[in-house]
């Protein structure tokens, strides 16, 4: 039954393929799949068999369609991947395996086990682009489906899908797949959201008579002019494109000028550009809203003249204009490879396309921590990206957030470790300085022996930055690295209570190292030091590590856990020798969870609590005869209250710089308990913000996201 629809899609697509094979491949998999039903009720093999009619629509090749109905058959069924190579052959089994998960390898973490996932489809994508191509459509057709999926399970797909597979398919240009993959994945991260759009979508459709009165102006003007045979279509924005203007950036529904547009495709670029004169001329642009994507093609391989008129009736209207070539990219990226192959020249080279791939596997050669793919993804391929200048007028495409230094190492490795400091439009600004489209920026450098700061780690927002960074850490200073990377780790095994006797410290080291699946403990402080590897990772190793010794029947073992007081915790405050003591936390500090603490007894106020470098809590600084009011006293383990935190944020006093600073807040979900801005002459600004952190960690989390405002140029906790 599934198998006829599918052959009567492939005979209605009119190409050629090897039915013998598709027919052996499907028989092979129902067979795997006997017994085995989806959520739905339906056979299994139905998801494979709509997998593969989903291929046949983007025009893929045989053994493409050959490897989607196989593609469960190794993860779900008994069946080994070497019995399909046997039946198949080597590339129809690279596909397959390419697609596949991992098998049963242990991991410390969901997060983990899907990053390397990731990693593994990557690197297969690398080599055959088919793969992903492969698994864009098995994600499609699951989230399609996703109904019948357990509410987390939904949300966990959803997010992964929103996150990884459609910034994937709009760096390999697959418009329809993103589109749909996001509004799909929306529906279910926020219902209510998703029924608003739908809503707005409702009351402002202008499709239909209005639509085809445009087209048809739009047709008899080109034709005025000797353009010949203009094809019209139309086109609704996404539903997260409409959601990411109106509820995440706060924009009201008329200020969204592309809801609908009207796409113009013709035959050569020279139509294109003076189909752009004659509209202009036909109805009014609206100034700065003109976009030349052909002579400045996005990194995905999108080309397009884009421009925003006002038609009769006052209403704005998006006018798309293109050739037949760049719409089958446009419409189907990558995959028109395939599917209008002999239509497809000049740039649109797979090799080509496949940079930015090659760019984010590269940096993974420097990272040690598997979950750095997972924020290279999120950071290097999110949707929008910004066009800026060299000196010399070359354009370089870099995703939206990136600063200057960012600018830099795409440049050249040379050039960003060299830098001291930068110009935008002949103007000195900082290294924090976050790029916009149309800057024009040149890079200051110093000596040839200059190098980077490891502090530009937590400012760049490329992979490609931070893989040169650490590059270059990791080359000219090891001895450096090792030194930090040792003093690092622990430091945060005395923070965590890990306390090891110097004389058994080195075997310890060399333990962990050795399940971080380092060679050495001095390797695994090194990766440390140059940022390779971040701390969270090592430790739940170090715990766990630390338990096994202390818990062998060894009378030579001295290993102790420190033995916690029985005290209970009050605000989440353990105060040593004190039961449900009044505590308060000290203004001149604000101590977080995660800051070193000690207790000073008030006279009827309790317990003041204070950060251990507080310059208050120094006996010297309160006299001898204070001495023995100072006390001990530490966080519990599960601290559940909301903190204060104080920060300056300095920032261009732009409009809307305090709301854009609100909204990263309210996205955070951080609450405001107080806020105050003065502004200067220079059109800077100084806000003081009060807000509810949970912990250090958390506090650091909002400052690196409040710096990617773009108007914000430097944030500090204040009372530190």
């Amino acid at each position: 039954m599934y198998f006829d629809e599918l052959s009567k899609l492939i005979e209605k697509s009119g190409r050629q393929y090897d039915m013998a094979l598709i027919k052996r491949a499907y028989d092979f998999a129902e067979s795997r799949h006997g017994g085995q039903y989806r959520r739905s009720g339906e056979e299994y093999i139905s998801h494979p068999v709509y997998v593969a009619s989903l291929l046949v629509d983007l025009g893929l090749d045989s053994e493409s369609l050959a490897a989607a109905l196989l593609h469960d058959v190794a993860e779900d069924t008994e069946t080994e991947i070497s019995a399909i190579e046997k039946e198949f052959g080597e590339e129809i089994t690279s596909l397959v395996n390419g697609v596949t998960k991992l098998g049963e390898v242990p991991y410390s973490s969901v997060e983990e086990e899907q990053a390397e996932n990731i990693r593994k489809l990557l690197l297969a994508m690398s080599k055959d682009i088919r793969v992903m191509i492969i698994k864009l459509c098995d994600r499609l057709h699951n989230m399609r489906t996703a109904d019948y999926w357990e509410e987390q399970k939904r949300r966990v797909k959803a997010l992964e899908t929103m996150e990884v597979y459609a910034p994937i398919a709009h760096r390999l240009g697959m418009t329809q797949f993103k589109e749909e993959l996001e509004d799909l994945s929306l529906a279910y991260l926020d219902p209510i959201g998703y029924k608003e759009i739908l809503e707005v979508l409702s009351k402002r459709d202008m499709r239909g008579t209005f639509v085809e009165e445009i087209s048809n102006t739009i047709i008899e003007r080109l034709e005025e002019v000797g353009i010949k045979n203009p094809l019209i279509e139309s086109r609704i924005k996404s539903k997260y494109g409409i959601y990411n203007k109106l509820i995440v950036q706060n924009r009201s529904i008329e200020e969204i000028f592309d809801i609908y547009a009207i796409r113009v495709i013709l035959d050569e670029i020279g139509d294109c550009y003076n189909a752009l004169g004659v509209l202009h001329d036909a109805f009014r642009p609206i100034p700065q809203r003109f976009k030349d994507y052909i002579s400045t093609p996005k990194p995905n391989g999108y080309r397009s003249l884009h421009t925003t008129v006002i038609v009769p009736g006052g209403i704005p209207f998006e006018i798309q204009i293109r050739t037949h070539e760049m719409h089958y990219t446009a419409e189907y990226g990558i995959a028109a490879h395939w599917k209008y192959k002999s239509g497809i020249k000049g740039k649109d080279k797979l090799e080509e396309r496949l940079a930015w791939l090659r760019q984010l596997l590269e940096s993974q050669k420097e990272s040690e921590d598997s979950l750095d793919i997972l924020r290279d993804i999120k950071s290097d391929l999110v949707p929008e990206e910004v066009y800026v200048f060299t000196p010399k007028g070359d354009v370089v495409n870099l995703p939206t957030g990136s600063t200057v230094i960012d600018f830099a190492y795409s440049i050249h490795s040379a050039v960003g470790n060299r830098m001291i400091g930068a110009k935008v439009s002949g103007k000195i600004v900082p290294i924090t300085y976050v790029v916009k489209t149309g800057d024009f920026v040149e890079i200051l450098t110093g000596p040839a022996d200059k190098g980077p700061s490891r502090d530009w780690l937590n400012i760049v927002k490329t992979s490609e930055a931070k893989s040169k960074i650490r590059s270059w850490f990791k080359k000219e200073k090891k001895e450096e690295n090792i030194i930090e990377g040792k003093s690092r780790f622990e430091k945060e095994l005395r923070r965590n209570l890990i306390n090891i006797p110097q004389d058994r410290m080195a075997d310890f080291t060399e333990e962990v190292a050795k399940r971080q699946k380092f060679p050495s403990a001095e390797e695994m402080y090194a990766a440390i030091g140059y940022g390779g590897v971040n701390m969270s990772r090592i430790l739940p190793k170090a715990k766990d590590e630390y338990a096994k010794l202390i818990k062998q029947d060894d009378p030579h073992t001295i290993f102790k856990i420190p033995e916690s007081p029985k005290n209970k915790s009050v605000d989440g405050v353990i105060v040593e020798g004190i039961d449900n003591c009044l505590t308060r936390f000290a203004k001149c500090c604000n101590p977080l969870p995660g800051d070193e603490i000690v207790g000073f007894i008030t006279r009827g106020q309790g317990v003041s609590i204070h950060k251990k470098d507080c310059k208050n809590a120094s006996v010297a600084s309160l006299g001898e005869g204070d001495a023995p009011r100072w006390i001990k006293a530490r966080w519990s383990d599960n601290v559940k209250e909301t903190f204060r935190a104080t920060l300056e944020i300095i920032s261009q006093a732009k409009n809307g710089y305090l709301a854009n600073i609100t909204t990263a807040l309210s996205n955070m979900r951080v609450p405001i308990f107080s806020m105050n801005a003065k502004t200067t002459q220079d059109k800077r600004a100084t806000i003081i913000t009060t807000i509810g952190i949970d912990n250090t960690e958390h506090l650091k989390t909002v400052m690196t996201k409040l710096m990617k405002v773009p108007e914000v140029q430097h944030v500090e906790r204040l009372n530190k």
